[in-house]
């Protein structure tokens, strides 16, 4: 017991004047103890085993050489599926960060001080970022059928819902100087947020849309797993037909556009900083 009480609470100190000093609760070694139990817990709950995972380690070497050397020949068939996968997240990321913007100030309480409303908007933004991307592009294809455009529409709503939350957060924060300034020359909310607001959010907006176009290329690429177009429809069939050489030049090109808009992206972030 005594062994708890100096791990939480250390000996109290007395100064030259004989003052006594009580030192601070040890918080950092509650959170250590925490961390350190609920990863004892997860271990035991996911079967983690450190043998079963080195004895793996032989497999992948395995694998990676059933993918080599590369079906290079197939690589004109992977084009056309490719700009599919590009347009699908293009279109809906850029369509999110149009609709979320109107959305985003509607959002937020320094914005809009009418709390159903915010509420509201806030819990369908919640329930569209639970779902997964993968669960969203199957409910569109029962819809609007196997198609790019229900993947286009799956990019869209999740994409939506991450760049309203990011934007709503960013608008609470500004200095509202400027907004008040604009509200007493006349100006409508409206007009205001454009002039004195935005501004203020554009060059993390900005950002905030480039992040997510970068995350959208690679979830585009699995969309085909449920029906909803682009490159992921390959994949799944060199998956399903083990054809390993075919799967290789699948995932470099997909690497190859991931890394490039990547690059694209980190330029345009740059010049925006």
């Amino acid at each position: 017991m005594s062994f708890l009480k100096q791990l939480f609470i250390p000996n109290e100190i007395v100064l030259s004047n004989e003052k006594v000093v009580k030192p601070p609760f040890k918080v950092g070694t509650v959170v250590l103890i925490v961390i350190i139990l609920l990863l004892t817990i997860s271990a035991k709950i996911t079967r983690f085993d450190l043998m079963v995972l080195f004895q793996g380690f032989g497999e992948v070497g395995s694998f990676f050489k059933r993918m080599i050397p590369p079906n290079w020949g197939y690589a004109s068939s992977v084009f056309d599926p490719m700009l599919q996968t590009i347009a699908m997240s293009f279109l809906g990321t850029l369509l999110a960060a149009i609709v979320s913007l109107p959305v985003a100030y509607l959002s937020s309480s320094n914005m809009n001080h009418n709390p159903v409303t915010r509420t509201a908007l806030r819990f369908i933004m919640s329930v569209f970022r639970t779902i997964p991307v993968l669960i969203i592009a199957l409910i569109m294809t029962y819809i609007f059928g196997l198609n790019t455009f229900s993947g286009m529409l799956a990019i869209f709503l999740f994409t939506f819902s991450i760049i309203t939350k990011m934007t709503y957060e960013q608008i609470e924060l500004v200095d509202m100087g400027p907004f008040e300034a604009s509200i007493s020359t006349g100006a409508t909310r409206g007009q205001s947020f454009i002039a004195a607001v935005l501004p203020q959010i554009s060059g993390l907006y900005i950002s905030t849309i480039l992040y997510n176009l970068e995350m959208n290329i690679r979830s585009a690429a699995v969309l085909g797993y449920v029906g909803a177009g682009g490159i992921g429809i390959l994949m799944n069939q060199a998956i399903g037909w083990r054809d390993y050489q075919r799967l290789s030049i699948i995932l470099i090109m997909l690497l190859v556009t991931v890394v490039s808009i990547e690059a694209l992206s980190r330029q345009v972030r740059k010049r925006l900083a």
